[in-house]
């Protein structure tokens, strides 16, 4: 994973903490609330992408 990679792979889980944070908040909409649920949730897929694509260089590289 290079050190771009990496980076990106954090801010994605920034920005899901971030959003969840948000969701925290007592006032916030129901349109709000489901806009910021659905963003996280593609934060945590990119995230979990970028992970699945380490695992395959990983794993190649060892063989």
């Amino acid at each position: 994973m290079s050190t771009e990679e990496k980076i990106h792979f954090e801010d994605k889980i920034k920005e899901a903490k971030e959003l969840l944070e948000k969701l925290s908040n007592p006032e916030i909409t129901l349109e709000n609330s489901v806009k910021l649920y659905k963003d996280g949730l593609k934060q945590l897929d990119d995230a979990q992408k970028l992970l699945d694509e380490a695992k395959l260089v990983f794993t190649q590289l060892n063989k």
